[in-house]
């Protein structure tokens, strides 16, 4: 495995009164595509700027295989950072602009022509090499940047949200070709991005940060389906969250508990199944993705599952071509959201419209306790 490990250990930052970063800690495999995630202002791109040596900890440290790199300067580091804004030279070629790395360390002509060249052809840019920038896309200026960065051989590439700058479909495609450059080369990518949908879809593991702290560090899987706070659950993806008591808790094999919560916001007690024994009185939340949640113009057979059912009237039907989206009101007022995949045509029985009465329903298995609100 190329690239190295990285470690961020209790590394905090202040801006005056600001704290952008407050102990955050981080361990990073060699060669994982990792990501640091969240909304503007949370110090992912701080925290980036720390490990690429533009900016110094208060407190912490950052170690590459090790090695404490903190007060070691930018440009001797094992890394190179691909910018949002491209930092191309527009009075350069392309091939100038990928070869200044190598030039900079004077390099001999043939390791340069070769090297360029074969970063070119890996970013798929082997016909533009004498274009000067102006004279390029948005993402084959990025393809540039990467190129350039990776031409040093760094055992660790940073990334300061690339792709912000680019359209949606562009952005996806470029995102692919990136992840399949880091499986090429198989060194570390440390990408920041606030984009969930991003992150989800290329990390082996992701941190999930806000106000300077991190909140939650897992694989994809983990972070989407069992969030560690209300944040992570709010932020990653789109669902149901509500405040409940536990009103019991009981074993239900496999190591696994049967609790029921009492919810004011449903009006009723609901079932979850949690791996935790919480006690009798807890104030907790949880959350029910709306993909979990069937919607049906019939009240559907539990099967011997248990099941949570709720009676409602569609508020708000959206049609987005591969799924439907229902904001559902239930009888006490509460609006669910629901999602309904489109999987075969004319096969998802009859079409449910705007104020049809509807049954939504969902497993006990599909509730997950966020988070404990008080002992």
């Amino acid at each position: 495995m190329k690239g190295c490990d990285v470690s961020i250990e209790h590394v905090s930052k202040s801006f005056g009164n600001f704290h952008a970063l407050d102990d955050a800690t981080i361990k990073i495999a060699k060669g994982e595509f990792f990501s640091l995630l969240g909304p503007s202002g949370c110090g992912k791109t701080t925290l980036l700027r720390i490990i690429a040596g533009f900016e110094t900890p208060d407190e912490g440290i950052v170690t590459f295989d090790g090695q404490n790199i903190i007060g070691i300067d930018a440009n001797k580091r094992q890394s190179n950072t691909v910018f949002q804004n491209y930092a191309l030279f527009p009075h350069l070629s392309v091939y100038e602009n990928v070869a200044f790395p190598l030039r900079i360390r004077k390099a001999p002509a043939g390791e340069i022509d070769r090297k360029v060249r074969d970063y070119l052809h890996l970013v798929q840019l082997d016909a533009h090499l004498g274009k000067k920038p102006n004279q390029l896309s948005g993402g084959q200026k990025q393809r540039v940047a990467i190129a350039r960065a990776l031409i040093n051989e760094p055992s660790v590439l940073l990334l300061d949200e690339p792709l912000s700058a680019l359209d949606a479909k562009l952005r996806s495609n470029l995102l692919v070709e990136l992840d399949a450059i880091h499986d090429q080369i198989g060194i570390t990518f440390i990408y920041v991005t606030h984009d969930q949908s991003e992150a989800l879809s290329v990390s082996d593991r992701i941190a999930v940060m806000n106000q300077g702290k991190v909140l939650q560090i897992g694989t994809p899987f983990e972070i989407y389906e069992s969030p560690a706070t209300e944040f992570v659950a709010k932020f990653i993806g789109e669902t149901n969250l509500f405040d409940a008591r536990v009103a019991s808790c009981a074993p239900h094999g496999n190591g696994e508990f049967m609790v029921d919560l009492d919810v004011p916001e449903l009006g009723r007690r609901i079932k979850v199944t949690d791996y935790d024994e919480t006690q009798t009185g807890q104030q907790v939340s949880f959350t029910v993705r709306p993909e979990k949640i069937r919607i049906t113009l019939e009240e559907p057979a539990s099967n011997g599952r248990e099941l949570n059912v709720f009676r409602g009237v569609v508020e708000e039907p959206v049609y987005s071509g591969f799924q439907s989206k229902f904001y559902v009101k239930l009888e006490n007022g509460t609006v669910l959201k629901v999602f309904k995949q489109h999987q075969n045509y004319l096969e998802d029985g009859p079409e449910i419209a705007w104020k049809d009465e509807v049954f939504v329903s969902w497993s006990a298995n599909d509730g997950y306790i966020v988070e404990v609100i008080n002992q």
